[in-house]
């Protein structure tokens, strides 16, 4: 789903990112991050295989996300929003995180407010795109209690984006699995 939408579209300003091999090189040098190799380790364990094209960099246009997850298709990486190794990095991290959970849940329907709201939750928190130093960057001043602030801003900023979901139904939901969800760190111990 397209959670990652706010921070690397803003940073790259709409502008033109990088190139299709830049992109494609960060990419695979994404594939080297820890994280990355962790949660592609897990949803191997998980009987998930992670396919060669698994990863797939697009030139994005009338979206502003920065990448996508689409079950079955697999992840997008938006190169016309991306700027430096790091925001691919989150991109990716963002990304696997649903499909892990589109892995684990074994009936994850997208088009079910609920189940879409829990995996944002989910990676949202799980994959740093909260942590305070990236907030700061997007101009979110908040130091204590920023965290679930965050997790909750952009969960519902993206299943709003959901065609299934009202703003309504988005913000319902949200509140309906925050608990739970917001509490599972699976695959992690705890959340990174």
């Amino acid at each position: 789903m397209d959670g990652a939408a706010e921070g690397a579209a803003g940073a790259a300003g709409g502008g033109g990112g990088m190139s299709h091999k830049e992109c494609v090189d960060g990419i695979n040098k994404s594939l080297e991050h820890p994280t990355v190799k962790f949660l592609r380790e897990k949803m191997e364990k998980a009987g998930c295989p992670v396919w060669p094209r698994l990863l797939t960099a697009i030139t994005c246009k009338g979206q502003s996300s920065a990448g996508g997850y689409s079950s079955g298709r697999g992840i997008t990486i938006c190169c016309n929003h991306m700027t430096f190794q790091d925001e691919i990095n989150q991109v990716i991290i963002h990304e696997l995180i649903h499909a892990y959970d589109d892995c684990r849940a074994k009936n994850m329907e997208w088009t079910n407010c609920a189940h879409h709201a829990c995996s944002e939750i989910r990676a949202n928190h799980l994959s740093g795109d909260c942590h305070y130093k990236r907030e700061l960057l997007r101009g979110f001043l908040k130091i204590r209690g920023h965290g679930q602030e965050c997790v909750r801003r952009r969960a519902l900023k993206s299943v709003q984006n959901n065609p299934y979901c009202s703003a309504v139904a988005a913000k319902d939901a949200i509140e309906a699995v925050w608990d739970i969800c917001y509490n599972d760190t699976s695959p992690f111990d705890r959340a990174p």
